[in-house]
């Protein structure tokens, strides 16, 4: 690394300068400097860290305060064989730090937007660009060595075209303020997490600007208007605005969950009011809770919150908050903990904070959706869910996982039928419905339909609908009846469609074929859907199945011993083996996924085998 150097008065440098090391706090090099130029060849046994390096002057003088010292040059040292000795990959958000040096100085910084004389384009060469004074990044920094986490660092600039260095990790960490991201940016780390990788953002008013390099990534670009931007009118996706805003309309809820625009801010004096803010948990049961102690309704995390925050726009109805999707946050994202920050106006700018989870595509991202979070890390709660998300979306090898997505009351039956489940109470005659999101959302009764409801074993629909059959809900009764049902969740009537074997216990459609397993037999049968007068056949044994459900065309039997499964044919043949499964009551499908019901009466998910 080559440095160009200057005195204060503007001639050669006589003095020293000191290389820290700032995620260990140690110093790692100090040598006298003399001249304009100075030379770092950066040791092989560096270790892949965020570093300093100082320069002062040996003359006596009284330097002027700066707001950015100019004296500092911050750099990351990745690692030689990316991935070798760690499995998560820490950014160090260099393009805002930039952005923010000299702020308010015009043609100096990017700051302040609406400024005639800031600038549009800085050089990534210059003095200075460390972090700001708060230097919201450093205490999570420091904790990840102190905590046992063996991690490796990049510039987010090296995500610019980062792909290949993606590839190498589990994990990618966003830590701090990480404002402004470039198109290849956006594209390396999406691409990264759809194919498997995660994403954990401890951060907030993540990705708000869209910025582009020049130059050879020597100079950053951020007009922070589309009528000023020349490239608008030749790619008007890659304009240097708010990725939310026109002509790029590329919501970053859409990678992270949760935005700025929806978020809360406290800037200037307000700033103070960040000590007094805590979240409120929404869904103690998810796995990023475990080992917390923490029930819903609980505080935790308190300072954790500010400078800024992000949010999802929330659906309140059913008593607990899911995202909308207006705002571009993935359905699949599941409210953890929220802050009400709407009092924040009076400091700057009011709404919430919203910690969620959510996958995309093979991936899974977390966001804890605060700038703040690592200054909250003396919080056990704070401690225990950070750890909880390093430690699973960290895994070398990762194991398809059951998560919790619910509670429910004791069922008797479950299915899921367009785009929601349906499920019979114990007591066989109440049928309930709720969405089949991850999110814990409560169970409704359907209304009855006049008369008395029929009492109901077990439930089925098929996965798609079939001529001449429409998508149904179909039951078994308990004098061993096939009823019909439209799938809704208003009152409507069960209607004889036609016998079962006798005794009954599961049912399952798929291929337009009939499946049912009688318990006292341990006996598999069939029958043609759409005929109600066919015979049902024998098929050979149900390895005591207690539970059918139907998942990429194959059946799936829950067993004694676990989980087996068979193709959906009329001719004898046996289940596989079983594979592992957790203590479960009851199986359902939806979406590609599997479902459960557990013997504590929570709604479980797991990804297709």
């Amino acid at each position: 690394m080559r440095f160009g150097l200057a005195a204060g008065d503007g001639g050669p440098l006589t003095g020293r300068v000191v290389v820290t090391d700032v995620v260990g706090d140690r110093e790692v090099l100090r040598e006298p400097v003399r001249g304009t130029e100075w030379t770092l060849d950066v040791p092989g046994d560096w270790a892949s860290s965020l570093y300093r390096a100082s320069f002062h002057d040996d003359r006596p003088e009284v330097p002027e305060p700066e707001r950015d010292a100019e004296h500092e040059v911050w750099f990351v040292v990745r690692a030689a064989r990316p991935g070798a000795a760690a499995s998560v990959l820490v950014s160090v958000p260099f393009a805002t730090w930039r952005a923010y040096h000299r702020a308010g100085e015009p043609g100096r910084s990017i700051y302040y937007a609406e400024q005639p004389h800031r600038a549009a384009r800085v050089s990534l060469t210059g003095p200075g660009g460390g972090p700001p004074p708060e230097r919201w990044e450093e205490p999570l920094l420091r904790w990840l060595p102190r905590a046992g986490y063996e991690v490796e660092f990049c510039s987010g600039f090296d995500l610019d075209d980062g792909a290949e260095l993606l590839s190498a990790y589990r994990l990618l960490v966003v830590n701090g303020h990480d404002e402004y991201w470039s198109a290849g940016m956006r594209d390396s780390v999406e691409e990264f997490v759809r194919r498997g990788g995660n994403l954990a953002v401890f951060a907030a008013n993540t990705s708000w600007w869209q910025i582009r390099l020049e130059d050879g990534g020597r100079t950053m670009v951020c007009h922070r208007d589309a009528a000023a931007d020349p490239v608008t009118a030749v790619d008007p996706g890659r304009a240097t605005v708010e990725w939310s805003s026109s002509p790029v309309d590329r919501p970053e809820n859409t990678m992270t969950g949760v935005s700025f625009r929806h978020g809360a801010g406290a800037w200037g004096e307000g700033m103070a009011v960040i000590g007094r803010e805590a979240y409120t948990v929404r869904f103690a049961d998810h796995w990023v809770f475990e080992g917390t102690g923490l029930s819903d309704g609980d505080s935790f995390a308190l300072g954790a919150l500010g400078y800024e925050t992000d949010a999802a726009e929330l659906d309140w109805s059913l008593g607990v908050p899911r995202p909308t999707g207006r705002d571009g946050t993935p359905r699949s994202f599941a409210v953890l903990a929220t802050a009400d920050l709407r009092h924040w106006r009076r400091y700057g700018q009011g709404g919430w904070a919203t910690m969620g989870v959510f996958r995309l595509g093979g991936g899974t991202v977390f966001n804890a959706a605060t700038i703040n979070w690592g200054r909250a890390l003396g919080d056990p709660a704070v401690d225990r869910v950070t750890r909880n998300v390093l430690d699973r979306l960290s895994e070398a090898a990762p194991a398809p996982r059951w998560h919790t997505v619910g509670r429910t009351p004791r069922l008797r039956a479950l299915t899921a039928c367009e785009g929601l489940l349906f499920a019979v109470a114990e007591d066989g005659r109440t049928l309930l419905h709720r969405e089949p999101s991850d999110q814990n959302l409560p169970w409704t009764p359907c209304p009855p339909a006049a008369g008395p409801a029929p009492e109901i074993r077990c439930l089925t629909s098929a996965r798609e609908a079939c001529h001449p059959l429409p998508l149904a809900l179909l039951a078994v009764s308990a004098d061993d009846r096939l009823l019909y049902r439209d799938p809704v969740p208003e009152a409507a009537p069960w209607v004889p469609v036609g016998p079962v074997p006798a005794g009954t216990t599961a049912l399952a459609m798929c291929d337009n074929t009939l499946f049912a397993v009688t318990a006292h037999d341990d006996a598999l049968h069939h029958r043609p859907a759409g005929d109600a007068t066919a015979a049902w056949a024998p098929l050979g044994s149900a390895a005591k199945a207690a539970s059918l459900t139907v998942l990429n065309a194959r059946l799936h039997a829950l067993t004694p011993d676990g989980l087996r499964t068979r193709p959906p044919t009329t001719v004898p043949e046996p289940f596989t083996p079983a594979v592992p499964f957790p203590p479960a009551v009851l199986l359902a499908s939806y979406a590609g996924r599997l479902l459960a019901t557990t013997e504590d009466d929570h709604l479980i998910s797991h990804p297709p085998l």
